[in-house]
């Protein structure tokens, strides 16, 4: 459907005309061999707004996620994460596949938790219990909808970490979201951590493309990482561009987006079947529970009037605004959920 208004994810997005002159115009290189200076310019550029000394470009969050717990841990250690949270629930078991890692799952609220929530969890130093060893924060939360995780709660869950001797990484996939929905800089959430995952093809529109960052040493293991888990490539800069592209022009436009966000949520909220609090709709994902039907039952119904979001469970339904749907799409999307939910 052509036509449609598609908040399925902001995954979605299509490169703009800026962004395909920039990527045809690329210059080009070896990136395994490090000769590919779009590559190279994205990484010190990335590696800038992070306030970190080093980042590698890879192609997905989840190898960069993966990467990062590999480089972190040993096979039987344990990393500590919010339930719900993008490693443990839509990364294929990578953590245990790829690196021997069990997952111990910190209870939250949407993806949110406290130092005394993580002090809870970590097991005592006993040889019958595996080694506690890195903290996972994802920010913003996806399955939270879109929840911004505060930088004071962050430096606390940091402090007690340090305290405890772990590690830290984020999963900042929508770190961008969260930067430009509280109005802090991605370099200050950065500061907490040990490394840092962040993609430039979703809330950014870029479409290929995350970016690992770190001190030297990290970034040094993670490249020998990326390359073991077939992460190389070759004349990269060409999607690399878009990526660059995307975090020079588009940072500045997710507040159109958020915008978007809370119109929709708070349409949506007043509807009959429909349960929401247009309040958590901190960023650009809507997450809201159906009550008058499955949440299939009206993903099907909205298709069917050319909106398409995706369920999240059998009374969970998410909508993410994104690049390619604007303020006009989003009253198209409301008349239409009206039109189904009446």
């Amino acid at each position: 459907m052509n036509d449609s208004v598609d908040l399925r994810s902001d995954t979605i997005t299509l490169p703009t005309p800026e962004m395909r002159r920039a990527m045809a115009e690329a210059p080009v290189g070896d990136d395994v061999f490090g000769d590919d200076p779009t590559v190279n310019e994205l990484e010190r550029a990335t590696a800038e707004v992070l306030g970190k000394p080093a980042a590698v470009f890879m192609p997905s969050g989840t190898m960069t996620n993966q990467v990062a717990l590999r480089v972190h841990t040993e096979p039987g250690d344990e990393a500590l994460l919010a339930e719900e949270s993008h490693i443990y629930y839509y990364e294929c078991g990578g953590p245990a596949a790829l690196s021997g890692v069990t997952c111990r799952l910190i209870p939250a609220r949407r993806g949110v938790f406290a130092a005394a929530d993580l002090l809870r969890e970590i097991q005592p130093d006993d040889l019958h219990f595996p080694r506690p060893r890195l903290v996972c924060i994802e920010n913003t939360h996806n399955r939270g909808g879109g929840s911004v995780w505060p930088v004071e709660r962050i430096a606390e869950v940091a402090r007690s970490a340090r305290q405890a001797g772990l590690r830290l990484h984020m999963d900042g996939a929508r770190l961008w979201n969260a930067s430009a929905a509280s109005g802090t800089p991605e370099a200050e959430y950065a500061a907490h951590f040990d490394s840092v995952s962040v993609c430039f093809s979703k809330s950014l529109g870029a479409p290929v493309g995350s970016a690992l960052a770190g001190d030297e040493e990290f970034i040094a293991r993670a490249r020998r990482l990326r390359k073991m888990f077939g992460g190389g490539m070759r004349q990269a800069g060409i999607v690399a561009a878009g990526a660059l592209y995307a975090l020079r022009n588009h940072r500045q436009r997710l507040a159109d987006d958020h915008a978007n966000a809370r119109r929709l949520a708070e349409a949506i909220a007043k509807m009959p079947g429909i349960e929401l609090n247009p309040a958590d709709v901190e960023t650009n994902i809507v997450v809201f529970r159906v009550t008058s039907m499955s949440a299939g039952e009206l993903v099907e119904k909205l298709t069917a009037a050319g909106v398409l979001v995706l369920p999240m469970g059998p009374d969970l339904v998410r909508a993410v605004t994104n690049l390619m749907v604007d303020a006009d799409g989003i009253e198209r999307a409301i008349e239409a959920a009206r039109a189904v939910m009446s």
